[in-house]
């Protein structure tokens, strides 16, 4: 077996999954070697680190503006990522074609939105799952219309616990009895910037992903400059519901953000600094239904276990009476 092969199948065990606790390279080698087959020196380890830390695809990230390695999270979509470029470019991939480095700024900007909007739910209370094997490479290109980036979960008032929620015990036992679940689902579809060529395909996948949900929202990462375009979202949320959120993220705001590692891990005061750069605007509210349409989520979940996935992790929280973040939501 190659030394990349055994390197790509030991980081991933021993690698911390925060920058903040990031391993130095010196730590690495020893910790490496007590795993490894084979006699290298320290210099072609180190030299495979600073590669494979390069590759988005490897499991090791190196340290922004610092040092040691991590752990990277896990990719952003394929099928998203490619839906995401059109949306930014208005359809001209083109613009793209033989140029990697341009590509590889696109999706960065697009992981950067992932993890703002999933660190702007979890302050807020909100709890995601993320979408990620129904949207791989090798998925059918209509899993686009089928399932949302993420979901978002909003459970009843409970009292916090540690990074969870205690469940509030009369509600939840009311809701029960009504046979009324004691959360609400909406699927979110992420896009980067809004634009007229593009934006009813945006709404209406965002309306079709959110069928077995009880409600749909639309995230930009950038802001609606043109009020036509924004009254033409609200138009459509006003007849179909989904709701629209703006972020005020321009191209040059989120190329100024850090990695999206560091935005997830951020500690308190420079989350605090993250929430600072942002200019929240809801063009429209989602509009919300009590049920979930189970019809529609049978239609799905024979399709991809992720949504199994989702559910089991809701009932266990639920049998639990306390709300406790998903461990593979980031």
């Amino acid at each position: 077996m190659s030394l990349r092969q055994q390197l790509t199948d030991i980081l991933p065990n021993i690698l911390p999954s925060s920058p903040t606790e990031a391993t130095k390279g010196t730590e690495l080698i020893r910790l490496v070697r007590l795993r490894l087959e084979g006699d290298y020196s320290d210099a072609s380890l180190r030299y495979h680190f600073s590669i494979m830390s390069c590759d988005p695809a490897s499991p090791i990230a190196k340290v922004e503006k610092g040092q040691g390695y991590y752990r990277r999270t896990a990719p952003v979509p394929a099928l998203a990522g490619a839906q995401d470029l059109l949306s930014m470019t208005q359809g001209r991939l083109d613009d793209f074609a033989g140029d990697q480095g341009a590509v590889n700024h696109a999706l960065q900007r697009i992981r950067k939105f992932r993890a703002a909007a999933t660190r702007y739910c979890e302050i807020n209370g909100r709890f995601t799952y993320a979408f990620r094997a129904a949207l791989a490479r090798d998925s059918p290109f209509g899993n686009l219309w089928k399932f949302p980036d993420m979901v978002i979960v909003d459970w009843e008032a409970g009292e916090p616990v540690d990074q969870g929620l205690a469940l509030d015990h009369e509600t939840f036992a009311l809701k029960r009895g009504l046979g009324l679940p004691p959360y609400r689902l909406q699927s979110v579809t992420l896009r980067l910037l809004p634009n007229y060529e593009l934006f009813r395909e945006e709404f209406f996948q965002a309306l079709s992903v959110s069928a077995w949900c009880q409600g749909g929202e639309l995230f930009y990462a950038g802001p609606i400059e043109d009020e036509a375009l924004a009254d033409a979202l609200r138009q459509l949320s006003n007849r179909f519901g989904i709701g629209v959120t703006t972020f005020g993220l321009t191209a040059e705001v989120l190329d100024d953000l850090p990695g999206p590692e560091h935005i997830l891990t951020a500690q308190p005061r420079e989350t605090e600094a993250l929430m600072e750069r942002f200019d929240v605007r809801r063009i429209a509210s989602p509009q919300l239904r009590d049920h979930i349409d189970w019809a529609a989520l049978d239609a799905v979940r024979s399709d991809d276990d992720e949504v199994r996935k989702l559910f089991s992790w809701l009932m266990e929280c639920v049998d639990a009476e306390q709300a406790m973040p998903y461990e593979g939501s980031r």
